[in-house]
């Protein structure tokens, strides 16, 4: 053992781990949920306000902390079921950052609720003028200027894109047979490409984490209708070859489909249509806060390129000459309706609100506070001595999330990935995405998104270190974790294999 993982653990260790935190222990000084704007109205003498006996004498003794940690701190008077406005989620991949109340409440407005789907374009005017306002903003962020918000989710998206990609080959009398993925892509695209009824080619990875240049080059040609490819990559590694990526994909006539997963690492840095991709699939639930549903609803729309919009599915949302918005059915080239209706408009909207919120200088920022603490965890992780027994897959300044792997772990102390994520459970930290990617031994892929504290990133390394140095005395703990949770540990693949689907009678 290292002398850094045999060191006591820290004090915020100890304290964190402690439920029992008053809102005043987690006070920052300086920290703000909330700042107003300036005054547009001339300012008042307060005393025409509030009668100086009814004001105090001395100001009221309030905490100083952020939005997240003021949600949490009521949740856990009202509930003990792990959620996110409960605690860390570190899901890797899925970027399971806060969703602010203002667009729940926005959402929730009657006109936006209460709007039937049937009703009439005349009628519905808000609501198209918000869905148009929307597609425009998405292109803008994607830099391609053409959108459908049909898709309902980012699988749902990709299929979309795909369908698109082979219209617009078969529109130009060409019959290709094969689609490209990454070893590291999400399990979605294989399964996509099937549905769509291609043949699914993977790309391997090359020693610095990315696509290896070589193999890809190998595999193109005018068979491939498309590539697909996450930027940054599942690894959470920025593609260092984008360029020459998109030149072998367009020089033998495919398309370049952009897997929208980890857009909140790029937003208002880059551009997917700059670097050459033609299709985007948006995962408003990832990078626009909107809450993940747990299977629905949702809303994966996707933007394309100028050659691909004639494929887009029908009905498009439209502002006609006069200024007013409606739906045109007229498209014949269209691929036709992905789904009934036009979405989940209450997703549209919360994201809209998300969008309008921030700016384009607040929705860079997000970008920018994600990649921060991401490469801050994992150089946290490094400090406490975790990176002995849990190194990083690819050694690199990370984007917005990493992944290390847990074979070094398992062969000297003793314990698996998925014991680790068990153990945990018992300190109150949900586990980050375990044995994904694939082509990772022993798996841990950490996201911290940019709406957590520097503390509560402190708190998970500690707590990780915590676990590999009971690990090195008593490994037996972790093996059989958890111990505290509502549930002790499950037969997830006996589940799995032998699923019970409907209790006897």
């Amino acid at each position: 053992m290292s002398d850094q993982l045999t060191a006591p653990p820290s004090r915020w260790f100890i304290e964190a781990a402690d439920d029992e935190l008053t809102i005043f222990e987690r006070s920052r000084e300086g920290r703000r949920a909330f700042i107003a704007p300036r005054l547009d109205v001339p300012e008042r003498p307060l005393d025409e306000l509030i009668p100086a006996e009814l004001r105090r004498r001395e100001g009221a003794r309030l905490p100083e902390v952020s939005e997240p940690e003021i949600v949490r701190h009521y949740t856990r008077l009202s509930k003990r079921n792990f959620d996110l406005d409960t605690g860390f989620y570190p899901l890797g991949s899925c970027t399971m950052k806060h969703n602010p109340k203002l667009h729940e409440r926005v959402a929730g407005l009657p006109g936006n609720a209460d709007l039937h789907p049937l009703q009439a374009a005349g009628d519905a005017q808000g609501a198209l003028e918000l869905m148009w306002r929307l597609q425009h903003s998405l292109g803008e962020i994607a830099g391609l200027p053409h959108v459908s918000l049909q898709p309902s989710a980012g699988s749902h998206g990709e299929l979309t894109g795909v369908l698109i990609t082979r219209a617009y080959h078969e529109a130009n009398g060409d019959r290709r047979t094969k689609v490209l993925t990454p070893d590291t892509a999400h399990g979605t695209n294989p399964a996509t490409v099937t549905m769509a009824g291609y043949e699914l080619v993977k790309i391997g990875t090359d020693e610095y984490g990315n696509v290896d240049i070589d193999d890809l080059r190998r595999h193109v040609d005018t068979d491939v209708a498309c590539l697909m490819l996450t930027n940054p990559s599942t690894l959470g590694l920025f593609e260092r070859h984008i360029e020459q990526i998109a030149k072998a994909v367009h020089d033998v006539g495919a398309t370049l489909y952009y897997d929208g997963a980890n857009l909140n690492a790029i937003m208002g840095i880059c551009r997917p249509g700059d670097m050459g991709f033609d299709i985007v699939h948006f995962n408003l639930h990832k990078s626009f806060t909107q809450p993940h549903g747990g299977g629905g609803p949702g809303a994966g729309p996707i933007a394309v390129a100028a050659h691909m919009e004639p494929f887009l599915p029908r009905p498009q949302v439209v502002r006609r000459e006069d200024g007013s918005f409606d739906l045109d059915h007229d498209r014949p080239h269209s691929i036709g309706r992905m789904r009934g209706f036009q979405g989940n408009y209450g997703v549209f909207v919360r994201s809209y609100a998300y969008i309008r919120s921030l700016g384009a200088a607040g929705l860079r920022e997000a970008s920018e506070v994600a990649v921060l603490n991401a490469n801050y965890l994992l150089a946290r992780l490094r400090r406490e001595g975790v990176l002995e027994y849990l190194p990083a897959a690819y050694d690199r300044i990370c984007m917005h999330e990493f992944v290390l792997s847990g074979a070094v772990m398992k062969r000297e102390l003793g314990i698996r990935t998925l014991d680790l994520a068990k153990r945990l459970l018992d300190h109150g930290v949900h586990p980050p995405t375990v044995y994904f990617p694939l082509i990772v031994d022993e798996a841990l892929m950490v996201e911290p998104t940019e709406t957590e504290t520097r503390e509560t990133l402190d708190h998970f390394a500690a707590v990780v270190a915590e676990i590999l140095r009971e690990a090195a005395t008593d490994p037996e703990i972790a093996r059989t974790a958890p111990h505290t949770a509502p549930v002790r540990r499950l037969d997830e693949a006996g589940a799995a294999r032998h699923p019970v689907v409907r209790q006897p009678l």
